[in-house]
């Protein structure tokens, strides 16, 4: 009997399936273990990807061209009260702050980066509030109503407090606004519900525009279709750049590289193993009273704003001290320090 060609390769694939499966029963297990993995150092790892030639520059930067050209439709969609959201494969911060930087040179705008382990959104809605109190004073817009509304200082205000204020109606011309550009609003930092509900809420504010880009292709998860068509009134943009997620790809573990206390604080040891434990903390109040001796802060509120910073790159951490006092600490291990000073000074 004749066998053509696609019976015979089919009899060929059955038996090496069938023979695989007799070789996966016969008991024999492999003693590889992933611990057994020849990974590099992370920093070179890093330095090895930075490196890596881009192809097509050329048709890329066409691409990037022809999407520059769309500025003027994206600005009118603003003013209009939509919100731009930006998807597609590679990185989009640098086009959008490109965007904001030349087409929105009107309006005041702040960054959110969303790919941040931990962002704090209180204190990022504080401040678009006292700088759209500022923009409101500069062009002596200011009513009597909302005057009397803004006597309480911002940062003791409740969110709530502060969304309402930021969606004041009685301000004349509608079509100010401070525009709020969210780099990966899908990204760690964020990606919980109160903060997706808090970002909806400031994206319906009369006064507040959001530009933002994902990057999972999960994303619509977070949303759902009142915030999608309501709140956050979506513009939806498709701009691959293929460009390398070099800053986002920063704050994230490589997976075949070593953890390296001397290159992040994610992977940093907790405390400074050499220090003692009443050394290792500082009280908050204790770091107010000195930074103020030395003339760095002159307000609590001015130390705290600088500690939100740091605690939001991980930088700078609180927990509580057995004496029940909050206390800083520093996740850095000693040797990381000692570089760091020395590559400061």
């Amino acid at each position: 009997m004749e066998i053509n060609d696609g019976e015979e390769e089919e009899f060929e694939f059955s038996r090496n399936y069938f023979l695989a499966k007799e070789l996966a029963g016969s008991g024999k297990k492999s003693t590889r273990k992933i611990s057994d993995i020849n990974v590099v150092d992370e920093q070179e790892l890093r330095a090895a990807a930075a490196n890596i030639e881009l192809k097509h520059e050329k048709e890329i930067n066409s691409l990037v061209n022809s999407y520059k050209r769309l500025y003027p439709k994206w600005a009118f969609e603003l003013r209009c009260g939509f919100g731009l959201l930006m998807y597609g494969f590679g990185s989009k911060k640098v086009l959008i702050e490109d965007f904001a930087s030349t087409a929105l040179t009107e309006y005041s705008v702040v960054v959110i980066n969303g790919y941040l382990q931990s962002i704090n959104l209180k204190q990022v809605i504080i401040a678009l509030a006292e700088i759209w109190w500022d923009d409101l004073k500069t062009k002596r817009r200011t009513s009597s109503g909302v005057s009397s509304k803004v006597q309480q200082p911002f940062n003791s205000r409740s969110m709530d407090d502060l969304l309402a204020f930021l969606h004041e109606s009685d301000v004349e011309e509608n079509d100010s606004f401070v525009c709020v550009v969210v780099h990966n609003i899908d990204g760690p930092g964020l990606r919980d519900s109160e903060s997706q509900q808090y970002l909806a809420q400031l994206a319906s504010c009369s006064h507040i525009r959001i530009v933002a880009s994902v990057d999972n292709v999960n994303a619509l998860l977070l949303w759902d279709k009142k915030m999608v068509h309501t709140q956050f009134n979506w513009c939806w943009y498709h701009i691959p750049t293929f460009a390398p997620y070099n800053v986002e790809g920063t704050f994230f573990p490589l997976i075949l590289a070593h953890s390296s206390t001397a290159q992040s604080a994610k992977t940093a040891a907790i405390v400074l193993q050499s220090l003692t434990p009443n050394a290792q903390s500082m009280p908050v109040d204790a770091l107010y009273t000195i930074a103020r001796e030395r003339f760095l802060v002159s307000s609590q509120v001015t130390l705290n704003s600088h500690l939100t910073e740091f605690k939001d790159h991980e930088l700078v951490k609180t927990r509580r001290h057995s004496d029940g006092q909050d206390c800083l600490h520093i996740p850095l291990a000693a040797d990381a320090l000692e570089k760091l000073i020395i590559n400061s000074n």
